[in-house]
């Protein structure tokens, strides 16, 4: 039976462009565990989609001087077309802002109430004097209560990570106005009340079924656990932007994105089930005990997606199943320099992708994923990833004896002879490969299953040139027959291997080596209809894109394709003529 796999996506905020730490921390690995998955022939869910009820959408709605939806409306279709052109495979990547994220949102609110871990309480607010209007969390900064950074925003701190209440801001100042003239005030609010929900969290974080967690992620939500320090923590703001608080009085609040957007996760299984007409079939997802959920995010996201949303779940109906795996991944740096989109310092992947193709930023991130720790990315590393590790290893050896082959045996894969130590020493290196490949996939540890894959490649580079094929045609053909036919089978391994990470370019050498039909299926965008509206969505059709994971079978004979170069080597001067882009637009 193929196993049930549900990977849930950060939902990234609709008010800007999508940099590449966004995709090296979360859509990337996402898509990368996804298509692994499918490639083994398991049920594979993937979805996200466009937080559109965040702060940020309003402040910037406001600094432009239109609605909060125009904003969404600009910047969602775009970041849906960019994923495409990225390969990011979502069986359903949708917004917040639709009526079916509106009804499953309220119905959980109302069943929070009903089971007693959402509360009605009084809260301490800051207050903009100058403005008349109260602040939520986007809307005031200040120094950070932990670690004294001075743009701390008002409900977590981007230097140290850490979360606390707005009044906690030490000189808070409105981002309105830009004034300090900021009073506490008391207004009341609805609560999750995360206190009782400690102990039933701590019994599932114990439960002896987290060893494969990231060493950081689990030892954070222990400690945070074991501490009982949890307490209520407000889930309504006296905003006009966003979901709608289901009980007449409150038409001045709305539910507060912290809470909403992680219910995404859930509205996006049922709206992707309604939409490909099996209206129940998130289910097999949620109910099933057999089902594994991942959760791929950012460091910042942690405590989201280990107490808060485990939390959030355990008490709206505790047969639902909890995160299998949080793989939340560090941050990537840009040259030396913490990215920012207020200081314009950042690689908009959109841009990107007009310059260059989508494998070699899919490989360039991959292999210097930050799993573990925080990573630098540079251009200079970017172009010598291309040149050295796609252009001249991977992609020459794809090139050279697919090229030959084609040429010198009509094409067609060549019958081998009897195979001599050498040949069978590199035969011999393909299963232990894949066997490793296959386990460090499994354990989200994608940086070093694509580091395996390239060591492969490199030997078999390293046995072309030992056996010189070229020279063996001239005096013993069916000496080079026999070359050409291992190396194609460790090349037609790699294509396996290597797909997850370089889909586009794995298709290519998979007609190339003169198989059929695709190893992925088809991605698009949809326009989906909503009551009041249409909204864009990235949806993927899987047919055809199961069951080709395992080792290479090419048969002798086989009829190839005319192979055209992989990948395209890049000019050195492409390094300063790109850092000279980031350094204009960041000094606008």
């Amino acid at each position: 039976m193929p196993d049930k796999i549900l990977v849930c996506v950060a939902w990234p905020y609709s008010n800007g462009d999508m940099h590449i730490g966004h995709i090296a921390g979360a859509y990337l690995p996402s898509d990368i565990f996804a298509r692994y998955h499918r490639l083994r022939g398991n049920d594979v869910l993937m979805v996200s989609g466009s937080d559109t009820h965040g702060t940020p959408i309003t402040v910037r709605a406001e600094e432009e001087g239109i609605s909060p939806r125009a904003v969404v409306d600009r910047y969602h279709p775009r970041n849906v077309d960019m994923m495409r052109r990225l390969g990011i495979s979502f069986d359903l990547f949708t917004e917040t802002d639709t009526e079916n994220h509106w009804a499953v949102t309220q119905e959980i609110f109302l069943r929070h109430l009903d089971h007693k871990v959402v509360y009605l309480g009084q809260m301490d607010q800051l207050y903009c004097v100058d403005c008349q209007k109260w602040l939520a969390d986007r809307y005031v900064e200040g120094t950070c209560p932990y670690c004294g950074y001075e743009g701390a925003r008002g409900d977590q701190c981007d230097n140290c990570g850490k979360t606390y209440d707005a009044t906690a801001l030490i000189r808070p100042r409105c981002k309105f106005c830009g004034g300090v003239h900021i009073e506490i005030r008391q207004a009341e609010h609805f609560f999750l009340d995360l206190g009782v929900l400690n102990e039933p969290l701590l019994a599932w974080i114990n439960d002896g079924h987290k060893e494969h967690w990231r060493p950081n992620v689990l030892n954070f939500t222990r400690a945070r656990l074991e501490s009982r320090e949890l307490r209520g923590r407000p889930i309504t703001r006296d905003i006009q932007w966003g979901v709608t608080i289901p009980l007449p009085g409150y038409e001045d609040k709305r539910i507060y994105v912290w809470y909403d957007a992680v219910i995404g996760y859930l509205s996006a299984s049922k709206e992707w089930a309604q939409i490909t007409g099996q209206a129940e079939a998130w289910r097999d997802w949620w109910y099933d005990p057999q089902a594994r959920i991942y959760h791929f995010i950012g460091k910042d996201n942690i405590e989201f997606h280990t107490i808060i949303w485990p939390g959030m779940l355990i008490g709206y109906d505790r047969s639902l199943n909890l995160p299998y795996d949080v793989p939340a991944n560090e941050y990537l740096n840009v040259e030396g320099r913490k990215l920012s989109k207020s200081r314009r310092w950042m690689i908009e992947m959109a841009d990107a992708l007009e310059r260059y193709d989508p494998d070699p930023w899919r490989y360039a991130l991959a292999a210097n994923a930050p799993e573990s720790q925080d990573v630098n990315f540079t251009w200079e590393e970017f172009v010598r990833r291309n040149n050295e590790e796609l252009v001249a290893t991977w992609g020459n050896l794809a090139n050279r004896v697919l090229g030959f082959a084609y040429k010198r045996f009509d094409g067609r894969v060549p019958e081998p002879g009897p195979l001599d130590a050498v040949d069978r020493a590199l035969l011999d290196q393909m299963a232990p490969t894949f066997e490793r490949v296959t386990a460090l996939l499994d354990a989200v540890k994608l940086k070093q299953a694509l580091a395996e894959a390239m060591t492969l490649a490199h030997e078999a580079n390293r046995y072309l040139n030992q056996k010189e094929p070229w020279q063996q045609i001239k005096s013993d053909p069916a000496a080079a027959a026999t070359t050409i036919y291992v190396a194609l089978q460790v090349i037609d391994t790699l294509k396996t291997l290597f797909a997850p990470f370089l889909p586009f370019t794995c298709q290519q050498l998979h007609g190339y080596l003169g198989h059929e039909g695709d190893l992925f299926g088809a991605l698009y965008t949809a326009e989906l209809a909503e009551t009041e509206r249409r909204h864009y969505a990235l949806r993927y059709d899987g047919d055809g894109a199961t069951g080709r994971w395992a080792l290479s079978t090419l048969p002798p004979g086989q009829v190839l394709r005319e192979p055209r170069a992989l990948f395209v080597k890049l000019e050195p001067g492409v390094v300063d003529a790109e850092i000279a882009r980031m350094t204009g637009a960041a000094g606008q």
